[in-house]
C-alpha cells in the first residue's frame, strides 16, 4: 500500500476499529429477510460505470423500470413474460419454472413459495424481493380509463445542483476575447436545473415532459453572461438558435396493451431488440460479477425519461401481436449535433466532420455545433414469441440530411463515413429445460457481418455456466448497436466469454468469469492488431441475512501505442488489477453500514506500477414510520496518477447519479438528507466535498479549473405526487 502520513494512519485507524465492533454486533443478531433498499440498483450501476469509465452517464432510461417496480411491486401471479423479462433480474430458465409453477399449481399465496420452484433459493429472493408482490393490485393486461384516472399517479420533480466554488469558465472576460477563442468562457449559469412531469398507469400508460440545464448554459436569452448582438453575429445564428427556456426538452406518451395493440410510443422512445447488434437505442449491461447478465433481454418499445440527449429515438412507433407473431414500425427524425467542415455558398451545410455526443452547449463552439443536421431513423421488427422458443427479424435505416466525411485515420478506416446506412439481422432465443441458447446476427449495408451466440447452463440449483462467442468484422458498421463487446462499438473484434456461478455452500457463493478477444485491425491508440483478456473473481460469504462480505479481483490485461525517440509506434502490455473487500451490514434495523476498501495497479510495459486505493466508511439511517433518512461517506483515496482512479458509486437522489473517479491524494464526504415532508411531497439536499492533499489547483487548464483544493457540490430536489 502507499505510505500514509500520521493524520491518515489516524483515521485509517478509526475506520477499522469501527469496523470490528459493529461487525461483532452484526454476528450476534438475528433477523428476518431485509426490507427494500437500494443495494442491487446500486451494484448494477456500479458494474456499468467500472467498464465505461464514464463518471456522466444517466442511467435514468436503464433502470427505470427497478425505480418503478420498487414503489409499485409487480404481481407475479399476474405478470407475463415480457414483465418478468423487464426486471432483469432472473434469467429465461427461472421465469419458464415460474409460469409453469403457477399454471400448474394455480396462484401464489405467499412469496415463500418461491422457495419450491427450481432455481430460486433465497438469494435469488433476496435479489427480487424489493420489486414483486403476489397479492393483487391494478396492473392488469389490459385497463379502461376508468380505472386508469382512478389509479393512475401524477409525478412532479424539480432538481437543483451546482459547484459552489469559482470555475474559470464562469471568471470575467472581455466580448472580444471571448469572440476570438470560442471555448474561452461558459455562455450560462453554473446552475444545474432539472424538471420532470410524469403521469403512470402501471406500465401500462405513461406520459410526461423532461426539461434540463447542464452547467454553463443558458436558461433564458436575458441570462447570458455577455452581449447578445456580438453574441449571434459569432454565431451567426438565426432565430431558432436563441435559447428561450431549458437547453433540452423530452416529451413522450406510451401506451400498452390495447386488444391486439401492444404497444404505441409517440415522441421520445427507446428501441431494443435482440442482443443489441442490429438495433439497440439505449445503455446495456455487461461484463459485472453477475455473471449471467451477459444475455440481453430486449424490451422492445419503451417511453425515454432520461436526459441523454442522444441515446433515444424522436417520432412514433407501434408494436401489434396476433397470437404468438409481434411486428414492430418506428420511424425518428431530430436534430443532432454535429462539427460543420463545409458549407456551400448559399450558406447551406454540404459536409460534417464529426457528430458530438456530449449534449453539452455550454460555450460558444458548442452552441455552434448544436443541432446543425437532422438524422432520420426508421426500420421494424418481426418476431415469433413461443414459450419456449423466440425468434425475431429486425432491420433498420439511418440518414444524415447531409455528408458525414470523417476524419480517417489508418485505426478507424472502415468505420461509418457516410450519408446513409443501413443494418438487418436475425436473433432468437431458445430455452429446453436446464439450457438457454440465445444470439444474433446482422450485417451492415457495406455487407460487413457481425454474429453472436451464447448460452446459459443451469448444471444444479447450485452451480450454473454460460458462455458467449461474438465475432464482429472490422468493417461491421452500426451507429445503433450495443452488443457484448470489449469495444465501445460492435465492430473489429473476436472472443469468447465464459462465466460460473457457484453456491457450494448455504452461506458462500463464487462468480468468476473469464473475456479473451482480439481485435484483428488497428483501434484507437493501439497502431497494430492486438489481443487482452479480461477475468473476474469474487466470493460472498453472507452468515447471517444483515450482514454480507465480498472479496473481487479483476485483472484487464490489453496492448497500448507507445513510441520512442525516432517516432516510431509500436505496441505494449497495459495491465491493470484491482481488489475489493467489501463489507454490509446493520447494527440495528434502522441502522446500516458498508465498508470498502480497494486498491488497483496499473503497470504499462516495463514502467513502474502506479498505484491507488479508495478506503471508505458509509452510514445509513432509514427508520420505519420516521419520515426522515440520512446517509454519508467519508473516504479516503490516494493514486500515483490519473491511470491509477477508482470509480465508487454514490448513494444521490433518485434520478441523479454519482459514480465519481478518486485519483490523487486526498479525502471526500457527502451527506444525503431525504425527508418527507407529507404522503405526497418528499424533499432530498445533498451536500458533497472532495479535498485534495497534493493539489493546490483542481482540473487545471480547464474551464471547470479552481484555484484551490477543495470542490464541492450542492443538490436539491422535491418531489410532488398526487
Amino acid at each position: 500500500m502507499l505510505p500514509l502520513n500520521n493524520f491518515f494512519s489516524l483515521r485509517i485507524t478509526s475506520l477499522l476499529v469501527l469496523l470490528l465492533v459493529a461487525s461483532e454486533l452484526a454476528f450476534s443478531q438475528d433477523t428476518i429477510i431485509p426490507k427494500t433498499d437500494d443495494s442491487q440498483i446500486q451494484q448494477q450501476l456500479e458494474n456499468i460505470a467500472e467498464n465505461s469509465e464514464n463518471e456522466e452517464a444517466d442511467y435514468t432510461n436503464l433502470l427505470d423500470a427497478l425505480n418503478y417496480y420498487k414503489e409499485h411491486p409487480i404481481n407475479l401471479n399476474k405478470a407475463s413474460r415480457d414483465d418478468l423479462q423487464e426486471l432483469q433480474l432472473l434469467s429465461d430458465i427461472e421465469i419458464n419454472n415460474l409460469l409453469r409453477h403457477i399454471d400448474k399449481n394455480g396462484k401464489l399465496i405467499t412469496i415463500y413459495e418461491l422457495q419450491g420452484i427450481a432455481g430460486f433459493d433465497l438469494q435469488t429472493i433476496q435479489k427480487i424481493l424489493p420489486y414483486v408482490r403476489v397479492n393483487d393490485n391494478f396492473n392488469s393486461s389490459h385497463f379502461t380509463l376508468k380505472e386508469m384516472f382512478k389509479n393512475g399517479q401524477n409525478t412532479i420533480l424539480f432538481r437543483y445542483g451546482r459547484i459552489l466554488e469559482q470555475q474559470t469558465g464562469f471568471t470575467d472576460i472581455d466580448s472580444a476575447s471571448l469572440f476570438n477563442s470560442q471555448n474561452s468562457r461558459y455562455i450560462g449559469s453554473p446552475d444545474k436545473l432539472y424538471l420532470r412531469y410524469r403521469f403512470n398507469y402501471g406500465t401500462n400508460v405513461s406520459w410526461g415532459i423532461t426539461a434540463e440545464k447542464d452547467q454553463g448554459e443558458l436558461l433564458f436569452k436575458k441570462n447570458q453572461r455577455f452581449n447578445y448582438d456580438w453574441y449571434n453575429q459569432g454565431l451567426n445564428a438565426n432565430k431558432s438558435q436563441q435559447q428561450s427556456g431549458f437547453d433540452f426538452y423530452s416529451a413522450h406518451l406510451f401506451v400498452k396493451n390495447i386488444r391486439f395493440v401492444k404497444a404505441i410510443a409517440i415522441g421520445d422512445y427507446q428501441a431494443t431488440f435482440g442482443q443489441g447488434l442490429t438495433m439497440w437505442s439505449g445503455l446495456a449491461f455487461g461484463k459485472s460479477a453477475d455473471v449471467m447478465n451477459v444475455k440481453k433481454s430486449a424490451i422492445g418499445l419503451r417511453p425515454y425519461t432520461s436526459v441523454d440527449e442522444n441515446r433515444f429515438l424522436r417520432g412514433a412507433a407501434t408494436t401489434v401481436a396476433i397470437k404468438r407473431f409481434e411486428a414492430t414500425a418506428f420511424v425518428s427524425r431530430k436534430q443532432v449535433d454535429a462539427n460543420v467542415s463545409d458549407t456551400l455558398e448559399t450558406g447551406e451545410i454540404s459536409t460534417i466532420s464529426s457528430l458530438q455526443e456530449t449534449g453539452y452547449h455550454s460555450t460558444l463552439g458548442e452552441i455552434a455545433d448544436k443541432h446543425t443536421i437532422t438524422q432520420t431513423i426508421y426500420g421494424g421488427n418481426i418476431s415469433y414469441k413461443g414459450k419456449r422458443l423466440t425468434v425475431g427479424v429486425t432491420g433498420v435505416n439511418y440518414e444524415l440530411s447531409t455528408d458525414y466525411t470523417r476524419a480517417l485515420s489508418t485505426y478507424n478506416k472502415f468505420e461509418f463515413s457516410s450519408r446513409q446506412n443501413a443494418n438487418i439481422g436475425i436473433d432468437y432465443n431458445f430455452v429446453y429445460k436446464n439450457f438457454n441458447f440465445f444470439g444474433e446476427q446482422s450485417m451492415s449495408q457495406n455487407g460487413g457481418l457481425a454474429f453472436l451466440n451464447g448460452a446459459f447452463v443451469s448444471l444444479d440449483p447450485r452451480l450454473s455456466l454460460t458462455m458467449l462467442y461474438r465475432n464482429y468484422q472490422k468493417n461491421f458498421q452500426n451507429m445503433l448497436s450495443n452488443g457484448f463487446a470489449e469495444n465501445t462499438m460492435a465492430a473489429n473484434e473476436k472472443g469468447f466469454f465464459v462465466g460460473i456461478n457457484a453456491k457450494p455452500f448455504k452461506k458462500i457463493s463464487l462468480s468468476a468469469y473469464y473475456d479473451r478477444f482480439e481485435f484483428p485491425w488497428l483501434k484507437y491508440q493501439v497502431n497494430a492488431p492486438s489481443t487482452g483478456n479480461d477475468y473476474l473473481a469474487q466470493i460472498n460469504y453472507t452468515p447471517s441475512k444483515k450482514f454480507d462480505v465480498y472479496f473481487r479481483v479483476r485483472s484487464r490485461n490489453k496492448f497500448k501505442s507507445t513510441s520512442i525517440e525516432d517516432d516510431i509506434d509500436f505496441i505494449v502490455p497495459l495491465k491493470q488489477t484491482n481488489y475489493r473487500l467489501n463489507l454490509s451490514y446493520s447494527i440495528l434495523p434502522s441502522l446500516k453500514l458498508k465498508n470498502r476498501v480497494e486498491l488497483i495497479d496499473y503497470k504499462l510495459d516495463n514502467n513502474k506500477t502506479q498505484k491507488g486505493y479508495v478506503v471508505y466508511q458509509d452510514i445509513s439511517y432509514s427508520k420505519l414510520g420516521v419520515p426522515f433518512s440520512v446517509t454519508l461517506r467519508y473516504a479516503l483515496f490516494q493514486t500515483d496518477d490519473y491511470n491509477s482512479r477508482v470509480y465508487a458509486y454514490e448513494n444521490d437522489m433518485p434520478g441523479a447519479y454519482s459514480i465519481p473517479a478518486y485519483y490523487y491524494k486526498g479525502s471526500r464526504f457527502y451527506v444525503l438528507l431525504d425527508y418527507n415532508v407529507t404522503r405526497n411531497i418528499e424533499v432530498w439536499v445533498r451536500y458533497s466535498q472532495t479535498v485534495y492533499d497534493n493539489k493546490k489547483i483542481i482540473s487545471e487548464g480547464s474551464l471547470t479549473e479552481i484555484q484551490g483544493n477543495t470542490r464541492s457540490e450542492i443538490k436539491a430536489q422535491i418531489r410532488f405526487k398526487f
